[in-house]
């Protein structure tokens, strides 16, 4: 699961690198700034960042600080379920309610501690993938009500006014052109056909053969 680290500060970024790698995270993105970040996870487009579960914001960056950063990202629907962990100056912590107001479902303190960065992180991460579950459950739920409304569609054709021939008694399908009738039937449902023949076309028919 992929992580991305918003940090004006190089050093504070090899840091929370650092430690994230050792713990065994590999797949670790940085931004610089705000606006980066926002580049990175395309936040005016519409789809969610697949290699990015979980955003380390600094609070205090240039040009635009973390906490409206967090806020403009919580705004987008494609990005609203990325956990954004604040990571706040002990010294800045009054900024943590707005932070929090904005979105935020986290934060830690700097100097960072690595025990306290990898269970937030941890708890964070897990989230992030419950809340995949969770969709793909619901987008699966979606896909089968949309089969079985299809279904149920398809049924009804049946049971609506069907044009056939009166004298070939062929069916006119909703293109316009006829069709025999198990053909027909043979497409908008799960029938199948066995042939035979019933005893008045065998004395139609075959005269001959027939005996009353």
């Amino acid at each position: 699961m992929g992580i991305l680290i918003v940090d004006d500060s190089p050093d504070q970024q090899t840091l929370l690198r650092t430690i994230l790698k050792q713990a065994g995270h590999p797949d670790l993105l940085s931004a610089e700034s705000a606006k980066m970040a926002f580049s990175m996870l395309d936040i005016d487009g519409e789809t969610t960042p697949a290699q990015i579960d979980l955003i380390l914001m600094d609070v205090l960056m240039p040009e635009l600080d973390g906490v409206e950063a967090c806020r403009q990202i919580k705004r987008r629907p494609h990005l609203c379920d990325i956990p954004i962990i604040m990571v706040t100056a002990n010294n800045d912590r009054s900024n943590l309610q707005a932070a929090f107001a904005a979105g935020a479902n986290d934060y830690i303190t700097k100097p960072v501690h690595s025990l306290e960065l990898l269970a937030r992180a941890s708890s964070a991460l897990a989230l992030k993938k419950e809340m995949d579950c969770r969709k793909a459950r619901e987008e699966e739920l979606r896909r089968s009500n949309d089969e079985l409304q299809k279904a149920l569609r398809d049924v009804k054709v049946l049971r609506g006014l069907i044009p056939i021939c009166a004298s070939c008694k062929k069916i006119r399908n909703d293109g316009g052109f006829w069709q025999q009738l198990e053909e027909y039937i043979g497409e908008h449902s799960e029938a199948e056909f066995s042939h035979g023949i019933c005893q008045p076309c065998v004395k139609k028919l075959y005269p001959g053969v027939y005996q009353d």
